[in-house]
């Protein structure tokens, strides 16, 4: 049995730091900068890219998949006695040009392999990663410089300059749009509002009317004073133009507006690999997702995730909590409790979809519609709360963690010894005084470990997101600038739905499968760090009341 018990808890403990240890590494390195790898092949293919893997494979099994020419080399290989080879993954970019983004290449077919010196890896806002070389550099109609080195040194004397003003544009378009488009929404819902309270021939309506045509005018002004500052903004930037030429000899213009960070990937040295690797990681936690949530950043993904999380633990541990405090401290045991007690356990193991499905019914529909229908008739019939929101969700994942913290804090509470209830009666406190004083601070850690158990499930958690608020890419945070500052109806990212959404709905599953194991281990670090600050929260309780036991 020692032998039996130690060897199940090693192999437990393997299992979890295996997986650890396999999303750690693949997560980390996701963003290291690899070199930029050109090979031929023996049908005249020229492929350029970054090798992503490398595999083994049987050349009798593979030999289907191979071209004419690759496949006579394949039968050479075989008839001298080999029949397994080692092949590359590329990830070949460049696809508004191939339409392809990875490809095969077998070891045996190539015939040449080369690192070219000026290489460039240039990651795009749209269409992915493009690989060449330089050749030119143009500001308007004039070429100012020719060749790959000139062209470069071009590219690094302006790129930042030209990617400011592409911020300020982003920010005119986000910003500064929505601010009006908000305004002019306020005085037509103001205008229907009043339609509908009073009715179109009422001085009401003809004074919101009035002022919805004031604002009205004042949005087209600002609008029309926004668009010429876009338009000067594009102007300048459309003047910048690098010039490639892809591997296989095609021109190609790419604007500097366009490029979000370009290297020479064979001329890196370590500290300039270091410098982009930090480059990747800020855009990562910072920036908004793009190409399909496959780049980018996660940034509202993260303030969803948490922002989430806190609101859930805020809901469920008071209700859980007192919950638990009138089943052990109150309630008489008899058949009615057993069978809530019953019911908080077979709750617990209620597929979490089936929470989903009760939170888009009941807080949604129900819930939702009633509050649209009494405070937000004038914006139906599009729903306000009556639709999937950060809210909402954080409601059902509540409902989904309240039986694991009322199991935990009637354990917590039960594990109180009896002589502190009696001592304090025998001093004449009352029971709520007891309970206040006595019981709840001694019952803090347990009850603490309930709400770190319940935080690390709903964060965790994918299947009811998906129907009452999480979505694949959501413009405007829950919190903003723009009054009342919190939106708690708005849909929401979360991590968990960002990490399924790239590896089942991406159109470039093995570009996604990096930023996969990235984000997997970024939501691990959140959810170990709001535990963490759980459980040192716990241990200081602990410590403070374990004197006073006896």
């Amino acid at each position: 049995m020692l032998w039996l018990t130690g060897g199940t808890l090693v192999t437990c403990v393997v299992m979890i730091v295996g997986l650890l240890a396999l999303v750690i590494w693949q997560g980390v390195s996701t963003f290291w900068p690899r070199e930029l790898v050109l090979l031929e092949t023996v049908d005249g293919d020229i492929r350029a890219g970054e090798v992503t893997r490398r595999e083994s494979f049987g050349l009798a099994e593979g030999m289907e998949s191979l071209s004419e020419a690759a496949r006579e080399a394949a039968e050479t290989r075989l008839a001298r006695g080999f029949d397994q080879s080692d092949r590359r993954l590329l990830r070949t970019g460049n696809f508004d040009l191939t339409g392809t983004h990875f490809h095969w290449v077998p070891d045996f077919a190539v015939t040449r392999d080369e690192r070219p010196e000026w290489g460039i890896v240039a990651e795009r806002m749209e269409w992915g990663r493009f690989y060449g070389e330089p050749v030119g550099f143009r500001i308007g109609d004039e070429r100012v410089a020719e060749g790959p080195e000139a062209s470069w040194q071009a590219y690094r004397e302006h790129h930042d300059d030209v990617r400011e003003r592409f911020e300020a544009r982003r920010d005119l378009e986000t910003h500064d749009v929505g601010k009006v488009n908000h305004r002019l929404e306020e005085a037509r819902l103001e205008r229907r509002q009043a339609e509908l309270s009073h009715g179109t021939s009422s001085e009401r309506w003809l004074q919101a009317d009035a002022h919805f045509q004031e604002v009205q005018t004042w949005a087209e002004d600002g609008f029309a004073a926004i668009r010429v500052q876009i338009n000067e903004l594009d102007d300048e930037n459309d003047r910048f133009v690098l010039l490639m030429k892809t591997f296989d000899g095609e021109e190609v213009e790419l604007g500097l507006a366009d490029i979000v960070r370009a290297y020479p990937a064979n001329q890196l040295g370590f500290f300039d690999k270091l410098g982009i690797y930090a480059s990747r990681w800020w855009e990562f936690f910072w920036d908004d997702p793009r190409e399909a949530n496959s780049e980018g950043g996660v940034f509202p993904a993260i303030f969803g995730t948490v922002t989430m999380t806190l609101i859930m633990s805020l809901v469920v541990v008071p209700l859980g909590v007192l919950a638990a405090l009138y089943l052990r401290e109150y309630a008489q045991a008899g058949m009615v409790v057993s069978t809530v007690r019953i019911a908080i356990n077979n709750l617990a193991g209620v597929p979490s979809i089936v929470f989903g499905v009760f939170g888009l019914g009941f807080f949604c529909y129900i819930m939702g519609a009633g509050l649209d229908q009494l405070f937000f008739e004038s914006r139906l019939p599009n729903p306000t709360y009556g639709t999937g929101g950060l809210l909402w969700a954080s409601l059902t994942l509540a409902l989904l963690t309240l039986p694991v913290v009322i199991v935990a804090t009637e354990e917590a509470l039960a594990a109180v010894p009896r002589s502190m209830r009696e001592g304090s009666f025998a001093c004449g406190a009352s029971k709520w005084q007891t309970i206040r004083r006595i019981v709840l601070p001694r019952a803090l850690p347990g009850i603490l470990t309930g709400a770190i158990l319940a935080m690390a499930r709903g964060a965790g958690e994918v299947a009811p997101l998906m129907l009452v608020g999480a979505v694949k890419l959501a413009p405007e945070l829950p919190v903003d600038g723009v009054f009342p500052f919190v939106h708690p109806h708005r849909s929401f990212m979360h991590l968990g739905f960002h990490i399924y959404d790239l590896g089942f709905q991406s159109q470039n599953s093995e570009a996604a499968k990096p930023m996969v194991f990235t984000t997997t281990l970024l939501l691990i670090l959140i959810i170990a760090s709001l535990n963490l600050a759980a459980v040192l929260l716990r241990t200081r309780l602990s410590k403070k009341f374990d004197v006073g036991q006896f």
